[in-house]
């Protein structure tokens, strides 16, 4: 048997894994076992980063063997079947306080299966969010664990040795339990879809409106990353445009096919807030737009359909280019406190206690939406825990009102040049529409129950009512049916 001498195990060595593993080893008083299913890419690893001192295990039962009590395991290997077997393999090997992580990204509702099917053995079972990607994994990630108090009592000083480090602060907090790891995460990457369609959105009014190549525009974006807008992707959409196809000597971006793809996190954040009676239309606009630039023989049928007769004419660049920013950044703020609804109202849902301010602290560093306004999140939640619409917080107020013209301006002028901007549109929609004193609900409500007798309230008096439609039309108090 060999000895106990690793902390901390790994379980899948591709990329993820390996770049994940080689972190936890890079860090003091970590001892990384590791273990895939192919022996060979264990062999690889270990030959290839004889630094890292790796513990190498041909069996699970190596791979527990060589793991300090309480043993503690990372599965990092694709998200659904090749996850429960690697969780069935394990708690067969594994004893009552031992700790299983599931680091991959699984939607939260299998999460609270798998935790409850784990703790009946004794072991812990956490998910655990990783953000970063394959860079963020090897130099320090952002990490969401759920799981229990008992299991981040081991796991967090592990987990804290290797996330990315903000303002001295380590980009980690126990979440809440069961799935609300990786339920935040799933609301990170609905956000991140979001965000992700803004910029495009605005690239492509810069560019249709300016003529402007995409390099000049990627100085723009360059420019816009010194200021409020600052951020990751802001800062990776300036690589993206400079760079030219080597083949062809076209920019990069005019090269690679217009359909994007996806897994499934922003399906799953939509169809969550949905269930939840959350509205997320800028990431739910973000997701359909992937969907619908993946259906070209759809697009090609369509392509002969009428537009806008007049040209798109930009009169002067400097001032449209600014609206298109804080336009750009309005609605980014929508996004957000629009995700901060959905984990606020699933934390209601399935009785976690998510602290929204620390969620916005551990996104600052290591993850895709790291940005400097994240700290404003986190403000705005310090100084009002219970703060019910993030965009009423002062700093984002000012914001907004900053913008308003411009991004009203930019949604008109998308829409007159036939020009999709529907994350843009969506995000002012419902601004307008949160901020609105009354909505054309009643309307709806007076439709659903002539219907369906769905029934409906009154503003003048308290109690539930219908209207006799197919009878005198005299209004009876009837039970709630809402």
């Amino acid at each position: 048997m060999p000895e106990a001498s690793a902390n901390i195990g790994v379980v899948g060595l591709a990329v993820m894994g390996s770049n994940l593993a080689r972190n936890l080893a890079s860090r003091e008083g970590n001892t990384v076992a590791i273990f895939n299913r192919s022996y060979e890419k264990t062999e690889t690893l270990v030959s290839e980063h004889p630094e890292a001192g790796f513990v190498a295990a041909k069996t699970y039962q190596e791979f527990a063997d060589s793991l300090q009590k309480p043993r503690t395991a990372i599965i990092m290997v694709k998200a659904g079947g090749p996850t429960d077997a690697v969780i069935d393999s394990l708690a067969s090997v594994f004893e009552p306080g031992d700790i299983i992580v599931d680091g991959g990204n699984a939607y939260f509702p299998d999460t609270i299966r798998r935790e409850k099917a784990v703790r009946e053995t004794g072991i812990n079972f956490v998910g655990a969010g990783i953000s970063g990607g394959e860079e963020g994994a090897l130099t320090g990630p952002s990490i969401m664990p759920g799981g229990s108090d008992e299991s981040w009592i081991t796991l967090g000083p592990i987990l804290k040795s290797i996330a990315a480090v903000a303002e001295g602060e380590p980009c980690v907090t126990h979440v809440g339990h069961d799935g609300a790891g990786h339920f935040v995460k799933m609301v990170h990457n609905g956000i991140e879809y979001a965000d992700m369609q803004l910029i495009a959105e605005a690239y492509d009014l810069i560019r249709r409106g300016t003529g402007k190549s995409p390099a000049e525009i990627a100085e723009i974006f360059a420019e816009w990353n010194k200021g409020e807008l600052e951020s990751y992707l802001i800062e990776i959409t300036a690589e993206v445009l400079r760079q030219v196809d080597a083949e062809t000597g076209k920019p990069l971006v005019d090269v690679i096919l217009d359909q994007a793809g996806a897994k499934g996190t922003g399906a799953w954040t939509v169809q969550t807030a949905l269930s939840l009676g959350v509205p997320v239309s800028g990431i739910a606009e973000a997701t359909f737009a992937r969907s619908l630039s993946s259906h070209p023989e759809q697009r090609e049928v369509a392509g002969s359909l009428p537009g806008p007769d007049e040209e798109f004419v930009v009169t002067d660049e400097a001032a449209f280019i600014e609206d298109v920013r804080l336009a750009l950044y309005a609605s980014k703020i929508v996004a957000y406190s629009q995700g901060f609804d959905e984990i606020r109202a699933g934390a209601a849902e399935y009785g976690w206690n998510i602290d929204l301010g620390a969620i916005s602290k551990i996104w600052r560093g290591g993850c895709i939406i790291r940005a400097q306004f994240l700290n404003r999140i986190a403000d705005a939640y310090a100084a009002e825990p219970g703060l019910p619409v993030l965009l009423t917080a002062p700093y984002f107020t000012e914001a907004i009102t900053r913008a308003q013209a411009p991004w009203r301006r930019v949604v008109v002028a998308a829409a007159q040049a036939g020009i999709p901007a529907p994350a843009f549109s969506s995000s002012l929609s419902y601004y307008d529409g949160i901020r609105a004193d009354r909505l054309p609900a009643a309307l709806v409500q007076g439709q659903r129950d002539f219907f369906g007798a769905h029934t409906y309230k009154r503003i003048d008096k308290p109690g539930t009512f219908h209207t006799q439609w197919s009878g005198d039309r005299t209004e009876i108090e009837a039970e709630d049916t809402h």
